[in-house]
């Protein structure tokens, strides 16, 4: 049983840093989406402001998902404290 713990233990860490890393990723992601849509929205509409909007959409949106994905991970983090408390009493 004492074996199994320390390969849990790695997995969640490696899960960990891909869960981070990903919230580095998301607003630049969101924000070259949110102009290729834009410059997409221009070049169809024959227009020359739409892809402002769509990087300011983009940056919107980033922005909340990485919020969404840091109180998850924050409340992740608070339950395996809470379970890992009850396991020692």
């Amino acid at each position: 049983m004492s074996d199994q713990k320390p390969g849990k233990r790695q997995e969640s860490l490696w899960v960990l840093a891909a869960r981070y890393s990903e919230i580095g990723f998301i607003i630049p992601a969101t924000v070259l989406v949110g102009y290729l849509l834009g410059l997409c929205a221009d070049h169809f509409l024959h227009t020359h402001w739409i892809y402002l909007f769509g990087i300011v959409f983009g940056a919107v949106a980033g922005f909340v998902s990485m919020i969404r994905r840091a109180l998850e991970a924050n409340a992740d983090e608070e339950k395996h404290e809470r379970d890992g408390s009850n396991d020692d009493h």
